[in-house]
């Protein structure tokens, strides 16, 4: 009886598996597809979108947001959500911003001490929904308004700037190839990085293994709580590294920037097809993802379209994509 189970059980895993997969190959496709046509027809609508400084210009806008959809998708594998990393990302520069300029450490100390403020606000935040028990929601929207009003008090409500510090603009404007500025480097390497995680090591198992079924993971001997909290954090540090890069583009720590980014970020994640529900997703979705919100944004100022109705149409957008969501699941 044993081994008739284990014979019955093995080949629907395997097309459950093959299922996911083809699923997820088919929704990078469509926006990939998606992403080609936006281009398309923004340069054929404007002589003045398909050239190169304004590719770069897209690219460049993509970075940041890009950075916070990487560290969020992540989250969102794992069926939770994180509703801080834009004031994270906040806090991190504001911190950077005090460590470098006011207690005068080291320009290379003081943007690892921004990150690790990241890093330290994702594993609170992964504390109160790992241990807590807090719903990620609530934690996250707790830890939002939270980093928010202590980026106000610690800078005094006023920007810092980086104006004795000419190094530090270079890590967003510099170019290290010419005609690209570093923090499209940056968010490119850390695509990639973030794809070797999430396919390659046990952290990116874990992810998808909590999002699947996290009672299942839970019984079968993972340690759920620690493998969330891991995560979470990980997402903090991905928020500190935009801080840093969005300060680095300023040259200055912005107290009240932030707001509203955390929503950016999630619809690029779903817009490159993971799964609000979890168990589903891809780091090159989420990258798809991003361009295609840079390049419809920028499509429309171009075309002159008013700011409000872009943010209509993105909306538009997102509602699309998550009802595409749906329907791949009932199919699946």
């Amino acid at each position: 009886m044993k081994g008739t189970t284990i014979v019955e059980k093995q080949p629907v895993q395997t097309h459950q598996k093959k299922a996911t997969a083809g699923s997820g190959a088919k929704q990078k496709i469509l926006a990939f597809a998606s992403l080609i046509v936006l281009i398309v027809v923004f340069s054929l609508s404007s002589s003045n979108f398909f050239v190169f400084d304004n590719l770069v210009g897209i690219m460049l806008s993509t970075a940041v947001i890009g950075v916070l959809a990487l560290g969020s998708t992540f989250v969102i594998i794992t069926g939770g959500i994180d509703l801080s990393v834009g004031t994270v990302m906040t806090f991190s520069s504001v911190m950077a911003g005090v460590i470098i300029n006011f207690w005068h450490v080291p320009l290379p100390l003081g943007v690892v001490g921004g990150i690790l403020a990241g890093a330290i606000c994702g594993l609170t935040s992964g504390l109160m929904v790992a241990k807590m028990k807090i719903p990620p929601f609530i934690a996250t929207l707790a830890m939002m308004m939270i980093t928010k009003g202590l980026s106000l008090v610690i800078s005094g409500t006023k920007p810092i700037y980086f104006n004795d510090y000419p190094n530090f603009a270079k890590i967003s404007m510099g170019k290290l190839i010419p005609g690209i500025p570093n923090a499209i480097l940056i968010f490119l390497g850390l695509g990639v990085i973030a794809s070797i995680i999430l396919t390659k090591t046990l952290i990116g198992r874990y992810t998808f293994a909590l999002g699947s079924n996290e009672e299942a993971t839970r019984l079968s001997g993972v340690n759920t709580v620690r493998w969330k909290i891991v995560i979470y954090t990980m997402t903090g540090v991905f928020s500190g590294i935009a801080g840093i890069l969005m300060a680095s583009r300023l040259n200055s720590a912005q107290p009240a920037l932030g707001s509203g980014y955390e929503l950016d970020a999630i619809a690029a994640v779903v817009i490159g097809g993971t799964s609000l529900s979890g168990g589903a997703g891809s780091i090159l979705g989420t990258v798809i993802g991003a361009l295609i919100m840079s390049v419809l944004t920028n499509g429309l100022r171009i075309l002159s379209v008013a700011p409000e109705w872009q943010t209509v149409i993105v909306g538009f957008v997102i509602i699309l994509a998550v009802y595409a969501d749906i329907l791949r699941r009932r199919k699946r």
